[in-house]
């Protein structure tokens, strides 16, 4: 593979792309056909390196070949720019090379560089990765083949890079990393996977490569020999000539995967446990088993690292056997397949195509993700950081309490298993049972747990748990059920606020009456107001000259309490916070009434929802444009006395309201910590940092948002 894309990397003439091309496919009269076509539809383009533009497609089409033997993935592959770069549409490709090799290149067509209109007022990379790998997921959801297509596009882009200025090549390499990988990785494509983070590590953190690569070229007579020592070990070992037609093959970890392991565990090369790694293919499963049992009892296993994907595989369709064992000092990773195995772990989704005769036994990638990613969500960020945190995460293998095998990312938790099984089980979800132990729905569960879920027939609405669990379907279904609630919540404030305005006229006034976006009445004090005028007409209409006396009670009265602003048309004459729910400045509250008081709850409160389910007496409510912003900190404070009463008074003097306090003394120290709950108004954390820090040294902190939003 390695020799294959450096021989790639520096053809540059049409003749020697075609031969590159009828190397790794037999040229059929319909690639006969399209190679003549895109070689004219693309004359007189050419590329930033000076080469002929059709190069670029030609090789694509030849790596696609070397991946995949499938005629209609390379002819798709030639063709991939014709649609964007040249005169010919999409029907034109129809007309001639069908409608499966139309819609391919239609999907290509549509994952194209970021336009300047989508980046509107927007020069952030994340926000250009996140689109480009919006724009890859959408065209990709109904036929996987477009993303692979991209994949080999990608890879050959990456070997032509030096003809880039090194701003182009920076940001390339690093869409690479954070797009193109994952996705590599989650189609089971370790091969290309592999190639596209160490071609882009060499742009992106050109120093670290260099010491990798300085390192292995120091060491290379040294590692080459430990490693034919072991092979020598190992094959004695597992009796080469008893178990018939076994490879074995030594590598060494490849460079990005190396310096994020040095990085997330803060170690040197040489500690890397796995950096030496010897592979064993074999003809079938027994004998994988056959020869880990021969390995663990001539070496010392790390049982900790003992993982069987052949029993368990991967949800990308990997199976191996990983094994890790002690040498003279050297710690080995040991990996043993079978033939098949070793295809799908190169290859991926894409060994279907390239080995269309091997046994219906394989494990295919499951393609499922592609289907459950919220593609709907016109949130780019959101939508990007979600799903790629399922793609990068690590997986996990947990049980069902019959014994199903399933997969989750790393760090989920039960809630996320509940959703996994069925959406209405997530739905319902009270409680659950780990390993025969009860924990809360939020636990977060670990390969090897068999889980159990209790569940209850009435649907239960968690916003706050948005951020607490991992999948991208948990989030999903827990986003709908929020939305959902926000607006019967909504409903129901404004039905109970316009009953009560007109109380005093009639109950339940808007019984009977067809009232247009009664949700709006929460946030918007115009509609409220537009409502109200409608209502009267109506009224007046109804019971006459009589009626314009009587609805002189419904005029409202603004009354402010501190930073609470309130429309009613009774006497209030006092406003309380409730104690259930404690809303805090900037939080979405409701209020009710009850006689001259006016009940401030959360928005999305329990106790409040029941209350308005009730149909209590409710009033419009606001916060005052003098906004405040809340802030959690830890503060350090001297064990002097007065010490604390300096920063209250300190932070009162700048206007800051102290929600909370709570402050311990280390007993071994003079030092008081102090933890604050505060609210400002100003929304710039640095700044609210400086003016605490006059009085306290700041340990941390941070803005307090509203966990229901």
């Amino acid at each position: 593979m390695q020799e294959f894309l450096n021989k790639i990397k520096y053809i540059n003439s049409i003749e020697d792309a075609i031969s590159s091309l009828e190397s790794s496919i037999s040229i059929s009269s319909k690639i006969k056909e399209a190679l003549d076509f895109s070689i004219k539809a693309h004359e007189g383009q050419i590329r930033k390196s000076g080469e002929a533009y059709i190069v670029h497609p030609i090789l694509v089409a030849s790596i696609t070949a070397y991946f995949s033997k499938n005629e209609t993935m390379v002819l798709s592959a030639l063709l991939h720019d014709v649609v964007e770069d040249t005169n010919f549409n999409i029907e034109y490709i129809k007309e001639h090379y069908g409608n499966d090799v139309a819609h391919i290149v239609d999907g290509l067509t549509k994952i194209t560089e970021i336009k300047h209109s989508d980046l509107l007022n927007q020069d952030d990379k994340f926000i250009q990765s996140a689109l480009t790998f919006r724009k890859m997921i959408i065209a990709s959801t109904d036929d996987v083949r477009i993303l692979v297509i991209k994949l080999f596009d990608r890879t050959h882009n990456l070997l032509t890079l030096d003809a880039l200025s090194s701003s182009k090549q920076e940001r390339i390499a690093q869409e690479t990393l954070v797009v193109y990988a994952p996705i590599a990785h989650r189609l089971g494509m370790s091969a290309i996977k592999n190639i596209l983070e160490d071609l882009s590590f060499y742009y992106v953190y050109p120093e670290e490569y260099k010491k990798i690569d300085d390192y292995m070229t120091t060491h290379q007579k040294r590692i080459q020999n430990t490693f034919d020592k072991f092979v020598k070990d190992i094959t004695k070992t597992v009796d080469i000539d008893g178990i018939h037609n076994i490879q074995i093959t030594s590598r060494i970890k490849h460079y990005y995967s190396i310096y994020l392991k040095t990085q997330r565990k803060g170690i040197n090369i040489d500690e890397v446990l796995d950096l030496f790694a010897i592979r064993i293919i074999t003809n079938n499963k027994l004998d994988c088993y056959n020869i880990l049992g021969k390995i663990h009892i001539k070496y010392k296993p790390l049982i900790a690292r003992l993982k069987d994907y052949i029993a368990i595989p991967k949800e990308n369709g990997y199976q191996t056997i990983h094994t890790t064992i002690f040498s003279n000092t050297k710690i080995f990773e040991i990996q043993i397949r079978t033939q098949e195995m070793n295809r799908i772990a190169e290859f991926g989704v894409a060994a279907h195509w390239k080995y269309k005769n091997s046994s219906t036994n394989t494990i295919q990638p499951n393609l499922n993700w592609l289907n459950t990613l919220e593609v709907e969500n016109e949130n780019i960020e959101e939508f990007y950081r979600d799903t790629k945190q399922e793609l990068f995460s690590e997986e996990i293998i947990v049980y069902s309490p019959k014994g199903a095998i399933l997969t989750l990312p790393r760090e989920s938790t039960a809630y996320d298993f509940a959703y996994l099984i069925h959406t209405d089980l997530g739905n319902c979800a009270v409680d659950c049972m780990i390993n025969n132990v009860k924990k809360p729905l939020l636990t977060e569960i670990k390969s090897g747990d068999i889980i159990y879920i209790y569940s209850e027939e009435k649907i239960i609405t968690r916003c706050s748990w948005y951020d607490m669990v991992k999948t991208t379907k948990a989030k999903k279904n827990i986003k709908i059920l929020c939305h959902n609630k926000i607006k019967k919540i909504d409903e129901l404030n404004g039905v109970n606020i316009v009953n009560t305005i007109f109380s005093k006229y009639r109950k339940n006034i808007l019984i009977n009456r067809d009232i247009k976006r009664l949700d709006k009445v929460s946030y918007s004090l115009d509609h409220l107001k537009n409502i109200k005028k409608i209502v009267q007409n109506t009224l007046k209409i109804e019971d006459g000259f009589l009626a314009r006396f009587r609805l002189l009670s419904t005029k409202f009265k603004k009354y402010r309490f501190d930073n609470i602003i309130l429309y009613s048309n009774f006497n209030i004459s006092n406003v309380s916070l409730d104690h259930c729910c404690h809303p805090k400045q900037g939080d979405d509250i409701v209020a009710f009434k009850n006689n001259k008081d006016a009940i401030i709850h959360h928005k999305m409160c329990d106790n409040a929802y029941i209350m308005m389910e009730n149909q209590k007496e409710m009033v419009f409510c606001t916060w005052s444009d003098d906004k405040y912003f809340s802030y959690n900190m830890v503060l350090s404070v001297q064990h002097i006395k007065g010490e604390l009463a300096r920063l209250l008074n300190h932070l009162s003097d700048n206007e800051a309201i102290i929600l909370g306090i709570d402050f311990r003394r280390d007993q071994s120290s003079h030092v008081q910590y102090c933890t604050l709950e505060l609210q400002i108004k100003n929304p710039n954390l640095e700044k609210v940092k400086q003016i605490v820090s006059k009085k306290a040294k700041i340990i941390d902190c941070y803005a307090n948002i509203d966990a229901y939003k």
